[in-house]
């Protein structure tokens, strides 16, 4: 199911490339997180053991290099160099299984256990569908689903990017989702997450960090200094691309006492991955003024479990205030007919540097539903930041 190393998100590959360069040596450890407690049949473990154990055998080619060069030019040599030479080690990856309860551990030096995350995901998504072979809609029918969706949302003046690959009914539905937006005069898709879909499709990658560097950095640091840390140490690998800052790893609340002018000016916008929308938007653009800063002149990007009536409704709401673009994911390829997984695999523990103690890594997120890591370091991070 997983046939190209490009089968990922662009913010795996610009993340391993930062790691690369700033921290080569850091050991961490992910762990999933059945949000749903989706029960999984019996002898689930092993088919997911098959599955990533074929892998092992994936590496760039000559040609996705080439495309690579051109399409994130922001890669440096040394880095499309190590991702040449990248292969998975399945060994990295730990799955078991107890009654209905899947265990999925990844484990090893951050630079090589990174891109896991979402092929991993997209297995789990794809092999519980194929297993449990559930009705769904006919390919007309989704066909239909999948034109409606994008035309409304381009009929209300909305940008959009396909962010569905973790969570995806399959990879073949994944691209009959891309396949059927694009064959509309009129669309409004500006690009996909994933990396091998955009080659495909001649799509734009689209993608910068995810929650995992603010985590990072409040063990390299502390909470209180994660997020100044993670954007600092972003800049200096990208200062001007890739400049969306994300905002809601220990709440938003806490992000913006250290989003200063300078960082604000620096970063073109931000994401918005959880919490109310409308409350963000208003706290956003109150703090942009407050730095003296045009909201108008920043974008922020929506990402919080969207479907396209709750988009447009944003994309009202910010008419005229601020810059909006929306990542939707699973409701766009996952939207066959069944329940979705709600699933997630977070990084969960962390050695910055030999010598240096491991720990608990914890995201505090503005939805409490979307809070992950040990309960009692969550406890711990809440009065370190007094929330």
């Amino acid at each position: 199911m997983i046939e190209t190393i490009l089968d990922n998100d662009l913010y795996k590959f610009t993340m391993q490339q930062a790691v690369c360069r700033l921290y080569p040596k850091a050991r961490v450890r992910y762990e999933l997180t059945n949000r749903g407690r989706t029960p999984f049949p019996s002898g689930f473990d092993g088919l997911i053991k098959d599955r990533v154990a074929r892998m092992a055998g994936l590496g760039l080619t000559r040609d996705e290099r080439g495309w690579l060069e051109k399409a994130c030019p922001y890669f440096t040599k040394p880095y499309l160099d190590y991702l040449s030479s990248y292969r998975y080690d399945p060994d990295q990856v730990e799955i078991s299984q107890q009654g209905h309860t899947l265990w999925v551990r990844v484990a090893g030096p951050w630079r090589r256990t990174i891109l896991w995350e979402v092929p991993l995901m997209a297995i789990i998504s794809e092999t519980y569908f194929k297993v449990t072979a559930p009705d769904i809609l006919s390919r007309q029918a989704i066909r239909k689903r999948n034109q409606t969706k994008a035309q409304l949302m381009s009929n209300a003046g909305l940008t959009f990017v396909e962010f569905g690959t973790r969570r995806r009914f399959s990879a073949a539905n994944h691209a009959h989702f891309l396949e059927d937006v694009l064959s509309l005069d009129h669309h409004g898709m500006a690009g996909t997450s994933n990396v091998h879909f955009a080659r495909i499709y001649g799509l734009a990658p689209v993608g910068t960090l995810a929650h995992e560097w603010i985590m990072f950095h409040s063990a390299l640091t502390d909470y209180a200094t994660a997020n100044a840390a993670a954007m600092d140490a972003w800049l200096k690998v990208y200062p001007d691309v890739l400049g969306i800052a994300l905002t809601d790893t220990f709440t938003t609340k806490v992000f913006l006492k250290a989003f200063t002018r300078d960082r604000a000016n620096l970063f073109s916008g931000v994401r918005q991955d959880s919490g109310d929308p409308e409350i963000f938007i208003r706290d956003m653009i109150s703090h942009y003024r407050e730095k003296g800063i045009d909201p108008a002149a920043k974008a922020i990007v929506f990402s919080d479990g969207l479907d396209v009536e709750r988009a447009i409704k944003i994309h009202k709401f910010c008419r005229g205030q601020v810059k909006d673009s929306y990542g939707i994911g699973t409701n766009l390829t996952n939207d066959v007919g069944v329940n979705p997984l709600n699933i997630v695999i977070k990084l969960s523990w962390v050695e910055p540097e030999p010598g240096m103690e491991g720990r608990s890594t914890v995201k505090l997120s503005d939805d409490p539903g979307k809070h992950t890591g040990d309960p009692g370091e969550l406890l711990h991070c809440r009065k370190a930041l007094g929330l």
